[in-house]
């Protein structure tokens, strides 16, 4: 696989959930399975054509633009709702144009950048992508949301922590370009759900003690045995349940996963370093963007961060950047946490 364009492609649901899904569920179940993991593949393997670009008037003021796929997958399908504009009334779009804006005020208020790219990128969604699609992802250029199939999986636009994930991928593209494969993979996917969860935390004002840690939280359909996809503060618990199995994911480096699949365990083994930065942020007490997030945020942001950096390299780089924006009980306590999961 590419990983310059694989990079590019991130879709929120694992594939060892689709292929779960393959092998036991009922008919219509599996169908919407296979259909959404064959698009996932067939997304990494075809660059997409930008859009063009729409760079706000002044940092600091979102720009969005909703699209309505209407069960296609034609992207970006018809605009809906531009930004400024009343809300249409589908619950759809408008959890994607408050989602968007949410996520733009996080980093821009937390740390002063001007949306994705830093240069005032327009923030774009489509809502209703094709039928019973059972994901989201970002191309490289925008957010496209599927519907779920109801049964299994919510609409895709309900959870503010997949938006804010999916949109992360952006930042860290930017910035670090990580490789998506192996331990840098999976950094690129812990990083996501960092930001998503501080996007969520941040949108309900929650100090990071009294945060669930759940990435995906009402996603799963009623009637399915979890929480979420992924649990940050337990890897391994977000789900138990008959048609999905039990969550895969180790909370530490004593489970890692040595496979080929998913690139490499980008999202089973993205556990452990989203298991550090709880226990990073725990530790820190007060709102998790403001010490522990500022710390992810300047290493990610950090030139000297390599392209294929494993999760030692990463943790090694956190520390600095605690003690250079905070003081050393901020490093220290950020380097605790990595000796907990076993990285260091």
């Amino acid at each position: 696989m590419n990983h310059s364009s694989a990079k590019r492609y991130h879709s929120v649901i694992p594939p060892y959930i689709l292929n779960r899904i393959i092998e036991h569920g009922s008919e219509p179940q599996r169908r919407c399975a296979k259909q959404t993991l064959v698009h996932v593949n067939t997304l990494m393997a075809q660059p997409y054509a930008k859009p063009q670009k729409i760079v706000t008037a002044k940092a600091g003021q979102v720009e969005r633009d909703i699209y309505d796929a209407k069960n296609t997958t034609r992207l970006p399908g018809e605009s809906v709702r531009k930004e400024g504009q009343a809300s249409n009334g589908d619950v759809a779009v408008d959890e994607a144009y408050d989602y968007l804006g949410v996520t733009y005020d996080f980093f821009w208020q937390a740390y002063q950048r001007n949306s994705l790219d830093n240069k005032g990128l327009a923030l774009l969604g489509t809502v209703h992508y094709d039928k019973g699609y059972q994901n989201a992802f970002w191309n490289g250029q925008q957010m496209v949301f599927g519907d779920g199939d109801g049964e299994i999986f919510n609409r895709f636009t309900i959870a503010i922590d997949v938006v804010g994930h999916e949109l992360s991928h952006g930042v860290t593209e930017t910035e670090a370009g990580l490789e998506y494969n192996g331990q840098s993979g999976a950094l690129n996917e812990s990083l996501s759900d960092v930001f998503g969860s501080l996007v969520k935390q941040f949108h309900l004002k929650q100090t990071a003690d009294k945060a669930d840690w759940i990435i995906g939280e009402g996603l799963l359909a009623k009637g399915i045995q979890g929480t979420g996809l992924r649990s940050m503060s337990h890897p391994g618990t977000a789900y138990d349940d008959p048609l999905l199995g039990k969550d895969p994911q180790p909370a530490d480096m004593s489970g890692y996963v040595n496979t080929r699949d998913d690139n490499g365990g980008v999202h089973i083994n993205s556990g452990i370093p989203n298991r550090a930065f709880y226990l990073a942020a725990t530790k820190l007490g007060g709102n998790a963007w403001e010490r522990a997030g500022y710390v992810w945020y300047d290493t990610v942001c950090d030139k000297s961060l390599p392209k294929n950096a494993d999760f030692a390299t990463f943790a090694q780089l956190t520390i600095q950047h605690a003690e250079k924006r905070f003081d050393a009980s901020v490093a220290q306590a950020v380097r605790e946490a990595w000796e907990q999961v076993g990285v260091m």
